[in-house]
């Protein structure tokens, strides 16, 4: 008798979690290549990154969203509307948490949510590298008791730790059916703006706490002549103290910034890349609709 063949499988995750819990990080590791920005700022991710996971078993069209969070601007209201409106319209939904027995009121608003939709929930516990082994068991325990979870997967992202065991776990809640990408697809964002998402995140990296958020980046212009890939891009800031800032000293800490995002660009092209930054204030562009559509996040989406 012959074996009956397995089923091919296709449909949607999402990646949910406060901000900082490493969503892009696991993303990342998953996907094997840099898609989506990491920094140790909260908030970092601020689109729906969609990447895509093709093996032998199926396809996973991965959401990673941006962090659920108490808005305090137009930008943030867009952030977490993004985030809670993809619940619903995923077939399994991936929370990740930090290894703690605290559950804190973000995590409480978190699990509101997730009450309220009927898609799969699979917690995710990350970091668990940083913590000793019986204590896993502890964690597990403390947000069982909050609410009926379809599977709970304790990984590290950063090592790779249970990611193979996650991915298996996903499998069993998406629908058979023929994948939507083809299997050499890692993402649909557009190049453009991955590279002004890898210029922001060095951006970030480099300014440490000296400007919060309040930065953009935006491709004016990215043009292939022989081998080389010219790009030029402006980092938009919020006050003129912030410009000196990003600027820095004789020029100093937009060349460095401009040096660290380039490699990361040039593995995205696959070619050499001479890129020119810019730095232009743009006062209180987090709470202007124009703005922010004019910098990728347009806040009617998610109305």
């Amino acid at each position: 008798m012959e074996e009956e063949k397995k089923q091919y499988k296709s449909g949607f995750a999402t990646l949910i979690g406060r901000p900082n819990v490493g969503k892009s990080t696991l993303m990342n590791h998953i996907i094997g290549q840099k898609i989506a920005i990491t920094s140790n700022k909260p908030q970092t991710t601020r689109n729906k990154i969609q990447t895509v996971h093709t093996s032998k078993e199926g396809q996973i069209v991965f959401l990673d969203t941006p962090g659920i969070h108490k808005a305090k601007n137009k930008l943030g209201n867009y952030m977490v509307n993004v985030a809670e409106r993809t619940l619903a319209d995923v077939d399994v939904v991936l929370w990740l948490v930090e290894p703690t027995t605290y559950i804190g009121a973000g995590e409480q608003h978190i699990i509101e949510q997730l009450k309220k939709v009927k898609t799969p929930v699979i917690l995710v516990i990350n970091k668990i590298d940083t913590v000793k082994k019986q204590e896993i068991l502890l964690f597990i325990d403390a947000y069982r008791k909050q609410m009926d979870f379809a599977e709970i997967v304790p990984v590290s992202a950063l090592k790779g730790d249970g990611v193979e065991d996650l991915l298996s776990c996903i499998m069993k809640y998406l629908p058979e059916g023929e994948p939507f990408y083809d299997e050499d697809t890692v993402t649909d964002q557009p190049i453009r703006q991955i590279t002004a998402e890898l210029i922001r995140e060095k951006a970030l990296r480099c300014l440490e706490d000296e400007i919060p958020h309040g930065v953009a980046v935006t491709i004016e212009s990215m043009k292939t002549r022989k081998r080389i890939v010219d790009i030029e891009a402006t980092i938009v800031c919020e006050r003129e103290s912030h410009k000196g800032i990003i600027i820095g000293k004789q020029g100093q800490m937009l060349k460095k910034i401009g040096s660290l995002a380039r490699p990361d660009i040039e593995d995205l092209v696959g070619s050499q890349v001479n890129l020119k930054l810019w730095v232009k204030v743009k006062k209180d562009w987090r709470d202007s609709d124009f703005l922010l559509k004019n910098f990728g996040y347009n806040p009617k989406e998610t109305e």
